[in-house]
């Protein structure tokens, strides 16, 4: 628990730096560990939002083959492997997140239709549009049937680098009306919260895919 508090501290300090900053700041972290190359290259699923006005990619390398790598993304998700991020401050918002430390087997695949959640129900969620096990997983915000005046596409894309190690890269392209509450709400404080959270979370899964390297040797 004093571990837990202890990185929500960090990650308070971090939010609030990077709203404080974000003019200066979004050219980094909107692109936080992916090459030029890898940002301006086209990704599954960037056609589902043709039009953002927000787009991040960012991008860590593992130490360890993609089939090592994917099962910690496939489970993500409220009510299944969490998020690997922050999870106290997502709990005092209520998400009732529990980032799980191992795999777990109920929760090793998506289709097209499955949600994704962000908290219980009546919380954002996402569905699932694409997946291909081992290479990537698309999500789209809320229910693909409905109309919505924010879209917005979660992409998570797993790809070998060289003979032993991923790249993992995570996408979001998202289009809202313009206006300044929508920017307000997106543009000054969801886009810095969500960089806080996302680098987290591909820390946590790398850290995740590490020790369970060590446990199996």
């Amino acid at each position: 628990m004093l571990k837990q508090a202890s990185d929500a501290l960090l990650g308070v300090g971090i939010i609030a730096t990077t709203i404080a900053l974000s003019p200066l700041l979004r050219p980094w972290y909107a692109r936080w560990g992916a090459t030029a190359a890898e940002t301006s290259r086209t990704l599954p699923g960037d056609d589902r939002v043709p039009h953002p006005r927000l787009i991040t990619t960012r991008a860590i390398t593992i130490d360890a083959p993609p089939d090592q790598v994917w099962p910690w993304v496939i489970q993500i998700g409220q009510g299944r492997g969490g998020f690997y991020s922050y999870d106290l401050l997502e709990n005092l918002a209520g998400c009732a997140i529990h980032s799980a430390d191992r795999l777990l087997p109920a929760y090793q695949s998506l289709h097209p239709g499955d949600v994704v959640r962000l908290g219980p129900e009546g919380y954002p969620f996402f569905t699932v549009v694409d997946c291909q096990p081992a290479q990537w997983l698309v999500l789209l915000a809320g229910d693909t049937q409905t109309q919505q005046s924010v879209q917005s596409s979660w992409a998570f894309v797993v790809e070998p680098h060289g003979t032993q190690a991923t790249r993992l890269l995570v996408r979001t392209r998202t289009d809202y009306a313009p206006g300044y509450r929508n920017t307000l709400i997106w543009r000054v404080l969801t886009d810095p919260i969500q960089f806080a959270m996302e680098r987290r979370m591909l820390l946590g899964i790398k850290a995740r895919v590490a020790a369970a390297d060590t446990r199996s040797t």
